[in-house]
């Protein structure tokens, strides 16, 4: 299990961005969200350094599309 969901990770961390719809974002921060919460359960257990380079990029990546989705606030 662990393997797939690294490789799911992995997979989502290599998807581009650019020319995605809102609802494509939408899923996209929400399955980064469950990966996130995923590893974190294995993170626990284990205390691999690794697990949590890989939380802190996903959510970076996660805060990127987030950050689309609210876009700027019209002053």
């Amino acid at each position: 299990m662990t393997e797939e969901l690294l490789a799911q990770a992995e997979e989502f961390q290599n998807r581009t961005l650019s020319h995605m719809s809102t609802s494509d974002r939408v899923k996209a921060s929400r399955e980064a969200k469950q990966l996130i919460l995923s590893i974190n359960e294995i993170y626990k257990k284990t205390k691999d350094s690794k697990l949590m380079d890989l939380m802190k990029s996903l959510t970076v990546k996660k805060k990127k599309i987030e950050k689309r989705l609210k876009g700027t606030p019209l002053v």
